[in-house]
């Protein structure tokens, strides 16, 4: 974009024009279903807040406790002094947690991505990834240099036809776990096999996955028995289903203290403070000693499809926390939005460039914070508004 204010205003009413602006809501409450935004009082159903834990009384107590221990920042990078012993602990929880050998922390899931394929992928290199993968996927390849080809979401014959014209000696198959705009889940252990197959690293990005699945909620490759030796890069964002902020890279002790020297996203950036550490080693107790989270979590996905089918509303494919209800039309989908606003339930309206085009959608997401009322106040409205 030049410099000229002309261009930009012109850009800023197109946008308008084509229902795609976009604007912070500024809400003045807790994360929680039931909120106050702009002043009023809405029931919400788009907050990534999957277990109803960045409200939780134990994980503010511990991030008070800490915060007086330690202050607000941590002061600096992790490799000069800013890596405190909750950082420390907190890394060898997730460890533990997860079943690998180590875990690295980031500051945002965002800077994990970048960070670890820029670390293990340059020119020359393959990259293979799911066309419905997050921003933070495609643009971590972009800026890697490796080239990269993207096969049709879920589509394990695309990807291994892909394979058979591959010439580069080191790949990657990066891809999403559960996929944050569509709601269902990669196939993993396929993926994992190709992975195998062809000496490749896979990279999976857990992020809408990590403490809502599995049998104690450490993700999608725990639900499908994966460790390290059959997906050698885990990533997992913390401010998500476990309720506070940044994210984590696991793995072997070779490829975390390979991205500790070269994984430039870790080593320039200032860590996050101790006290946020020591508030998600809270959530991680909780998440791994309270499955009944998880489970109401479970039924209120139940129920949600249960009650949408009643109605003969048609659900996009998916058993998580996401439930997408597929419009088609960026104005339509908008304006549905609005009419649910209206009524006090606020519901996202996905619109391109996060989505392809003509694909618009409305953005269900589920809590287990929810009451059942709150899921039939929903199901009513959409009733009404659809």
């Amino acid at each position: 974009m030049k410099n000229d204010p002309k261009l930009i205003q012109s850009f800023l009413k197109e946008k308008q024009q084509q229902h795609l602006y976009r604007k912070a809501h500024i809400s003045q409450s807790p994360q929680q279903p039931h909120m106050t935004i702009n002043g009023e009082k809405f029931l919400t159903f788009c907050s990534n807040d999957y277990l109803g834990l960045a409200n939780h009384p134990d994980i503010l107590n511990a991030f008070k406790q800490a915060a007086d221990k330690y202050g607000i920042g941590s002061g600096a990078a992790h490799l000069i002094n800013g890596h405190s012993i909750e950082h420390q602990l907190l890394e060898e929880e997730l460890a533990e947690f997860t079943g690998r050998d180590r875990a690295l922390l980031f500051s945002t899931g965002y800077m994990a991505n970048l960070g670890v394929v820029n670390a293990l992928m340059e020119r020359g290199d393959m990259i293979f990834a799911d066309r419905l993968n997050h921003a933070s996927l495609i643009d971590a390849g972009l800026l890697s240099n490796a080239k990269t080809k993207r096969y049709a979401h879920n589509d394990i014959k695309a990807l291994e036809k892909l394979y058979t014209k591959n010439t580069s000696k080191n790949t990657m198959i990066l891809t999403d776990g559960v996929f944050s705009m569509d709601g269902d889940i990669a196939s993993v252990k396929q993926l994992s096999q190709i992975a195998k197959q062809h000496n490749a690293w896979l990279m999976v990005d857990d992020a809408h996955g990590f403490g809502t699945l599995g049998q104690t909620g450490a993700g999608l490759l725990e639900q499908e028995n994966l460790n390290q030796d059959n997906a050698p890069i885990l990533m997992a964002t913390l401010g998500k289903a476990i309720g506070t902020t940044g994210a984590f890279v696991a793995g072997s002790t070779e490829l975390i203290e390979y991205l500790i020297q070269t994984a430039r996203t870790y080593t320039f950036t200032t860590a996050m403070p101790p006290a946020i550490a020591a508030a998600t080693r809270a959530s991680l107790k909780i998440v791994q000693q309270d499955s009944e989270r998880r489970e109401k979590l479970n039924q209120h996905i139940l129920q949600f499809k249960k009650g949408a089918d009643e109605l003969g509303i048609e659900l996009m494919p998916s058993d998580s926390a996401i439930q997408p209800i597929m419009i088609g039309s960026t104005e339509k989908t908008v304006r549905i939005s609005e009419r649910l606003r209206n009524s006090g339930i606020l519901v996202t309206a996905i619109r391109p460039p996060t989505i392809p085009e003509d694909t618009a959608r409305l953005r269900v997401t589920l809590s287990a914070k929810h009451t059942k009322d709150d899921i039939v106040k929903l199901l009513d409205a959409l009733a009404v508004h659809l």
